[in-house]
């Protein structure tokens, strides 16, 4: 899918650990995308995120117990990252940095963010596309996009 990105539009590739803001410095024929800035979360490892194991709660009718489900500690680092990259472009949009907005990112982290924009992000987004690309070097990034 060919997808056109004009002079001065911003590209957000991300995951749940890693963003690029890229920026068109060419125009809508010749794309030049230049990063603009990089977030990165250096997730810790799950020992040191959640030392407890599962919590049991007991029933309010008779002697029956049951296990609590283990609080998946990467999910929720995910999930605060993309939450402060949603209040970044919303920052971007309303300040005027930037008008429109393409994002690229995984399924779950693309459903993810569109529930944090704000209403400034949700206008300016042009484009969504669901694949992972923020590993790539940014020339096979623009390369995916354009062909």
């Amino acid at each position: 899918m060919a997808l056109t990105i004009n002079q001065g539009e911003w590209v957000v590739v991300c995951d749940g650990a890693k963003a690029l803001i890229l920026e068109n410095a060419g125009d809508a024929k010749f794309p030049n995308l230049k990063t603009r800035e990089v977030y990165e979360h250096k997730a810790a490892a799950t020992h040191e995120l959640g030392t407890d194991k599962p919590g049991r709660s007991h029933s309010s009718v008779g002697p029956g117990r049951s296990s609590v489900g283990q609080t998946d500690w990467h999910t929720q680092e995910e999930e605060t990252f993309l939450a402060d990259l949603a209040a970044k472009l919303d920052q971007a949009v309303n300040g005027h940095d930037v008008k429109s907005l393409i994002v690229v990112a995984p399924p779950r982290a693309l459903g993810f963010l569109r529930q944090a924009y704000g209403h400034g992000v949700k206008a300016a987004v042009r484009a969504e596309l669901d694949k992972d690309l923020v590993k790539m070097p940014i020339h096979e990034i623009e390369k995916h996009l354009t062909s």
